[in-house]
């Protein structure tokens, strides 16, 4: 079984999430949209499934650099956990600092901000490719000895305190203001304010940024997202859109040595002869978050598809030494795509219905061969059925809402 405690805390993400909803509600604070709480997720998903390949290069290189080359034989105890968290977060804030300071890196890092809301789903919300670019800061960790796998427990409990601050629910801390990262030092790194941009790096403590002078306290409230804003709900062009946007503007760049440059100078930067760097400018008084309106009936079916995915999506990580590769890569695309689609309902693209019968018809073969291993046939039958008539039956039903929906927007809009 995955233990690993990202994995192990996922029920209570979830928990967490409804009490945070609860407290937002009676606050008055609407900072949960349907469609962006469960985009967060999405990416986390895809996050969590694309890391059972590349975790396979981070861990990989750490454990062969520990082996080969390690000063000292460092024992795992209570002490040395503490010195090695302390380590550690001192490591994730260079590799987070430097994932805003440098354009290829913030390809990687510019998932986790583009959210345009800040609640506990947004602490879900990550890159696929950010381990990529930042694995390596944490490398001088096995020349000292630090044992890999007290180094993926302790990776695992700061990954898992940064859950907590990524809310609106909680006002200032007091006395925990001064060294550690609390959910208002954390609203200021997700502002795109010009005030608040590339401020409070750190992962549990806030110290890094103090010394290093990258603290910035939080005055007004933060508008929440990126200077150019995503607008997409698709996880999967989430986490390509600034590639995708470096490759277009490289395109202009006429030189190699500027074209290095951009990749490596700070996100912004372009050469003089292209108009120099472009700053952040102030948030735009006319500033709409991005938004898609679908019918009730269709929000409700994606749910209740979402619930689903998550149940196959948490037993494919808690049972991963029990697949072998071919049947991993499967399931890996079929929870890819499925996130995928259910963008494809929010965004109404035009081959969302045809895209989401074939899903379902995938995702009932995928369910029939895991269920084989621990159900009767006889009830997986069933269960399948019942599962299939319904996601079909709702889908048809919910292709004529569509269309009157969409007759009653456009006649909306040729009214105003």
């Amino acid at each position: 079984m995955n233990l690993s405690p990202v994995i192990i805390a996922i029920p209570i993400y979830f928990l967490l999430m409804g009490i945070e909803l609860i407290v937002l509600r009676f606050q008055k604070n609407p900072s949960y949209r349907m469609n962006d709480a469960i985009t967060n997720i999405n990416l986390g998903v895809v996050s969590q499934v694309s890391g059972v390949f590349i975790k396979v290069l981070s861990i990989g290189v750490y454990t062969f650099l520990y082996e080969q080359f390690a000063f000292f034989e460092i024992q795992n105890n209570i002490w040395t956990f503490f010195i090695l968290f302390f380590l550690y977060d001192f490591c994730y804030y260079w590799a987070h600092r430097k994932s805003h300071e440098i354009n290829l890196f913030w390809g990687g890092h510019v998932v986790h901000h583009s959210s345009e809301e800040y609640n506990l789903s947004v602490a879900l919300r990550q890159s696929s490719t950010q381990t990529i670019w930042t694995f390596f800061f944490y490398l001088p960790l096995a020349f000292i000895g630090f044992d890999p796998v007290f180094l993926v427990l302790v990776s695992g409990l700061n990954l898992l305190y940064q859950f907590w601050i990524h809310t609106e629910a909680i006002g200032k801390m007091g006395f925990l203001e001064k060294f550690m990262n609390t959910p208002s030092h954390h609203r200021v790194h997700h502002g795109r304010n010009p005030k608040y941009i590339d401020k409070n790096h750190g992962g549990t403590f806030i110290i890094f940024d103090k010394w290093f002078g990258t603290f910035q306290e939080e005055e007004e409230k933060p508008t929440y997202g990126i200077t150019v804003p995503v607008n997409s709900w698709n996880p999967v062009w989430v986490n390509l859109s600034h590639y995708a946007t470096m490759k277009e503007e490289m395109k202009q760049i006429p030189n190699w040595s500027d074209k290095i440059r951009y990749m490596f100078n700070k996100p912004g930067w372009l050469p003089d002869y292209l108009g120099g760097y472009r700053g952040v400018k102030e948030v735009d008084e006319n500033y709409r978050k991005f938004d898609t309106t679908v019918p009730k009936a269709l929000n409700y079916y994606v749910f209740f598809q979402y619930v689903v995915l998550m149940g196959i999506t948490a037993y494919f990580l808690f049972n991963l030494e029990n697949f072998d590769w071919p049947l991993k890569v499967g399931l890996s695309f079929l929870i890819v795509w499925s996130t995928v689609s259910f963008s494809g309902i929010f965004e109404q693209s035009r081959m969302y219905h045809v895209q989401e019968i074939a899903r379902v018809a995938l995702f009932l073969i995928a369910a029939w061969y895991i269920g084989l291993d621990f159900l009767p046939q006889n009830i997986i039958i069933i269960v399948l059925s019942m599962y299939g008539f319904s996601s079909y039956f709702w889908l048809w039903k919910n292709e004529n809402v569509v269309k009157k929906f969409q007759k009653s927007i456009t006649n909306e809009q040729q009214h105003a």
